[in-house]
């Protein structure tokens, strides 16, 4: 059935392998606007990017056409040969292999792109690491929840 409207908000977080920061701050903005193209030319449409050294987020709307992992997919292996082919990195530049993808609501949109585009100021007070088990707490109690109030 074709889908006439959709609501599809995913906030992703990628890291590079084995959360190494070689994510070249003169090289940032190229990345963010290459996978900015990408997100572009597969229907979808981004919101906020922000490249840390050792990790990525950004904030798309998906085309109902593209699951979360397919869209990962292409844009882990399309960016990772962009970097190598381009020397972006000092070392072989490599994602880890799997990624989270966070939904997000529609009115959450504008909070998550703030979030994302503080994320200099914001490690200068939390490290990926905590932020990163923050953020499965909170998903994970909110899981928790709703199930709870299934029950």
């Amino acid at each position: 059935m074709k889908i006439e409207y959709n609501n599809l908000y995913t906030h992703f977080v990628f890291t590079t392998l084995n959360r190494k920061p070689i994510i070249l701050e003169q090289f940032r903005i190229r990345i963010e606007k290459y996978i900015t193209g990408i997100v572009n030319k597969n229907k979808c449409k981004l919101y906020s990017i922000y490249a840390n050294p050792e990790h990525i987020h950004f904030l798309v709307s998906r085309s109902p056409q593209i699951d979360e992992e397919r869209l990962a997919t292409i844009i882990a292996n399309s960016s990772e040969k962009f970097i190598n082919d381009n020397k972006l990195s000092s070392y072989f530049f490599q994602w880890q292999q799997s990624c989270s993808a966070f939904s997000v609501s529609k009115q959450n949109i504008s909070s998550v792109c703030e979030y994302i585009e503080n994320q200099k100021e914001h490690h200068k007070k939390e490290q990926y690491d905590e932020e990163y088990d923050r953020f499965l707490k909170y998903y994970q109690q909110t899981i928790r929840k709703k199930n709870d109030d299934v029950l």
